[in-house]
């Protein structure tokens, strides 16, 4: 691993040029961002960290964040309740497909797409808005092993065009899996993904996850090691929405993508994977990061399959 940081340069150096993809533009705010932005990062159970591009840049989550609040979700209700409500197959559909729910019971097929997120961020109750916000800050303050903010200006432009979030919401209320709190639901849905994190940031949660959910830096239990197969199994499943299958026969790693150009990948009992670059393809991830890890994974054999 000693060679490992100067592998992460060499892979930026050669897929910085890759410009195919494009920002988020549906998210007014995404639109913005410098094109030129990549960056890798790597850490060990260990808490050993590898890194190169630009590191130290800071993104929203966005999706990135759903299987830890799905994590939250389980530890506060316990897996009975949360399969009554969200189910654990993969839907075959984009990530904002409203075609999401199960004909026969009507739940979100899983909780990696918006309607089973949005389902499960209605989960993480307080009578008190900000305290439930608070709660979750917290909780991804401790994965980060620092305190972590919201980018109030990409929460309010995702907030002004969540039109099919909210038609999603809508159906759900409807089927009676979320309560009546939908605004206040979708509110704490749109900060969850507006959380900022920098690549090592993600990294150390990728890291955690790997590690039985103890932060490597701060040796905190975040998540009670129990709950840690059910996020890493939905996020190998159907982390990568309609193309989990292509991710999962040529990288052969749990992951999640946001589509701020971020992704994190886990190799169980060793280290967290996270890449960030912002342009992204159809199905929302970052086009140079997904050509990066996967040259990674392949360089240093980390395929579960292949061990």
């Amino acid at each position: 691993m000693e060679n490992l940081n100067s592998f992460l340069s060499d892979l930026i150096n050669k897929y910085r040029s890759e410009t195919s993809g494009a920002t988020a533009s549906y998210i007014p705010e995404l639109s913005n961002v410098n094109h030129d932005l990549f960056a890798l990062a790597v850490v060990t159970n260990k808490g050993e960290i590898y890194q190169a591009g630009d590191f130290n840049h800071k993104f929203t989550l966005q999706s990135a964040s759903k299987p830890f609040i799905y994590g939250m979700a389980l530890e506060e209700h316990g897996r009975e309740f949360m399969r009554s409500r969200v189910g654990v197959e993969p839907s075959g559909e984009a990530f904002n497909s409203i075609v999401e729910l199960e004909k026969n019971t009507h739940r979100p097929y899983n909780p990696m797409i918006n309607s089973g997120a949005i389902a499960v961020s209605s989960f993480i109750q307080d009578k008190n808005t900000q305290k439930r916000l608070d709660r979750v800050l917290k909780m991804f303050s401790e994965y980060a092993g620092h305190d972590v903010t919201v980018d109030e200006a990409v929460f309010d432009s995702e907030k002004k065009t969540a039109h099919r979030n909210r038609s999603i919401a809508h159906l759900l209320r409807h089927f009676e899996i979320i309560g009546d709190d939908i605004e206040e639901s979708l509110d704490l849905y749109f900060k969850q993904c507006s959380i900022l994190f920098n690549t090592t940031d993600l990294a150390y949660m990728a890291a955690t996850l790997a590690n039985g959910g103890v932060q490597p830096k701060t040796q905190k239990q975040v998540i009670k090691k129990e709950f840690v197969p059910d996020m890493l199994s939905l996020m190998f499943t159907c982390g990568m929405y309609d193309s989990a299958g292509e991710w999962a026969y040529t990288v052969g790693l749990p992951a999640k993508s946001g589509v701020s150009g971020c992704l994190l990948a886990v190799v169980p009992g060793k280290l967290g994977i996270a890449a960030y670059s912002p342009l992204i393809d159809q199905q929302g991830h970052s086009v140079r990061s997904v050509m990066a890890i996967q040259e990674l994974v392949e360089h240093c054999k980390l395929n579960i399959f292949a061990n």
